[in-house]
């Protein structure tokens, strides 16, 4: 088999309603992806996700850079290719963001004509560690811009549509308004539910500090992305001086410096991100370096879980999946979610092929 074309392409969705976290605010969820076309008929779709700004970045690396090294190149050898373009024509001024989510994009569409290939879903093609329903957590109703009044209102709709695990943001101006809309939603959702919180990487290392220790009353799952990225020996110091397990991999795109905050023991969730890592193939390399720490991993997922599902169902520290329901009119075979459970699909592929329909509707370019 050989790869014969390789497509960008740039599609972009409204969010059913405008969203804001700590640093962001987001109408509108880009899509930039590729697809590769091989001679024996199967093609395959990849994508990344953004908050619909630089895509055209993301996609003008995939055609000029990376298309040519994938031309005439057997897709089955995903590894090599994988290497090849690490290795390639924009290290120098990679290694992170574009190139990386790029490399991502890429890496997911060899996979998908690899799944199709062997007529079978990814996740069996990668080996499954488990077959039953997966349990998710829900993001989609705790962000910064709803009051008080209805945060507490869109996490109780969650819970009573079954979500047992659900996430808030923070980093508000004031902790003490933080502390005030998290211990709101404890109280409304009793102790039964777990509770995580997600600051987006807004705070110093005192504000942290300090914001976390009021935080801990509330028996939160996690503290999710505290400090900037960069700063590993910041996040170690802050999970010493904190009960309350930290979550990072969002905005992490190496595999070495997943292992830097794994042996300094800053990181308790591992939330490494398929479309920010370098794809499937790097993706599988953390949850292995993970699992040799004891650490489980949750993945942060640009790609609205259509991905994440399958690896998530092809490693064994891999217990929980999240959910954002933005983008699932989009694809072919949506993910399946019922009462807050993931249900494996039986569809070959990586599940990333879109609905015509919905492609020729939200395609920029």
């Amino acid at each position: 088999m050989k790869i014969t074309k390789v497509e960008g392409f740039i599609v972009q969705v409204p969010i059913r309603r405008p969203i804001e976290d700590s640093i962001h605010q987001v109408p509108v969820w880009g899509v930039p992806g590729v697809r590769i076309s091989t001679d024996e008929g199967i093609t395959g779709t990849g994508y990344t996700g953004t908050h619909a700004r630089g895509d055209d970045l993301i996609v003008g690396a995939i055609e000029r850079y990376y298309g040519p090294v994938l031309l005439g190149r057997n897709p089955l050898h995903v590894k090599e290719i994988w290497q090849d373009l690490y290795m390639g024509p924009l290290r120098w001024i990679g290694r992170s963001g574009i190139s990386q989510m790029a490399q991502s994009a890429i890496d997911i569409a060899l996979w998908d004509v690899i799944a199709k290939s062997q007529d079978k879903p990814l996740w069996q093609v990668l080996g499954a560690s488990k077959t039953g329903p997966i349990p998710t957590y829900n993001t989609d109703a705790g962000w910064l811009n709803w009051t008080e009044e209805e945060l507490v209102s869109d996490m109780l709709r969650l819970v009573d549509q079954g979500w047992r695990a659900i996430k808030m943001k923070v980093g508000k101006p004031s902790q003490h308004e933080d502390v005030r809309r998290v211990a709101a939603v404890r109280e409304a959702l009793g102790d039964q539910i777990d509770l995580m919180v997600d600051a987006n990487t807004i705070w110093d290392l005192n504000t942290a500090v300090t914001t976390a220790r009021l935080l801990e009353p509330f028996h939160l799952k996690w503290l999710e992305e505290p400090l900037h990225p960069d700063d590993i020996s910041g996040h170690a110091r802050l999970a010493n001086a904190t009960s309350i397990p930290l979550a990072v991999g969002e905005s992490i795109y190496s595999k070495y410096l997943f292992r830097e905050y794994m042996s300094q023991g800053a990181v308790g969730y591992v939330q490494v991100d398929v479309t920010r890592v370098g794809g499937i193939t790097e993706w599988l390399e953390v949850a292995a370096t993970a699992a040799t720490f004891g650490l489980p991993v949750i993945p942060h997922h640009g790609d609205m879980m259509q991905v994440h599902q399958h690896v998530v169902a092809a490693t064994r520290n891999a217990p929980m999946l999240e959910y954002i329901p933005w983008i699932l009119d989009l694809f072919v075979d949506p993910v399946d979610v019922r009462e807050g459970m993931l249900y494996l699909p039986d569809r070959p592929g990586a599940s990333t092929e879109m609905r015509p329909e919905a492609f020729a509707r939200y395609r920029v370019v």
